[in-house]
């Protein structure tokens, strides 16, 4: 029965963005036992550890073995993981010069401003501050 409460489901995609949020507040390996206390959210370990082991299988996670159980931690930043996510939709796309078009005016004149800043800027891959005050990363960033 569907109402208030535990029997609520949330979509899946939050938990996992939940998850991955406390992973990068943590900044460092952490254990289904951990994520799910800092979760606070009544969760089943198991629930955590799969989503957990699902995310390492999908190279989003790195996971050491410090004692009995696994500790994760992100292979990047929130950043890092959206950008990997627009790049590999590019690369599904064989016209890839009309969706880069398409893309680029769709963007907020900020934005457009920002990535005009970061493709005429150096290629060292160091950050650099953005004309609108916002920082970026060039290629080759921290993750």
């Amino acid at each position: 029965m569907l109402g208030g409460g535990r029997n609520t489901r949330r979509p899946h995609g939050e938990l996992v963005a939940d998850v991955l949020a406390v992973l990068w507040a943590a900044g460092e390996p952490l254990t289904a036992q951990q994520v799910k206390q800092t979760l606070d959210q009544g969760l089943a370990r198991t629930t955590v550890a799969t989503i957990l082991t699902r995310l390492h299988e999908k190279g989003t996670l790195v996971r050491t073995r410090p004692g009995r159980s696994f500790a994760y931690a992100p292979v990047e930043d929130a950043a890092g993981l959206a950008a990997g996510r627009m790049r590999r939709e590019l690369e599904k796309e064989p016209e890839r010069d009309l969706v880069l078009k398409r893309f680029v005016s769709s963007l907020s004149e900020a934005d457009e401003d920002v990535l005009r800043h970061l493709l005429l800027g150096p290629r060292t891959g160091a950050v650099t501050a953005a004309p609108s005050g916002r920082t970026g990363t060039g290629s080759g960033g921290d993750a």
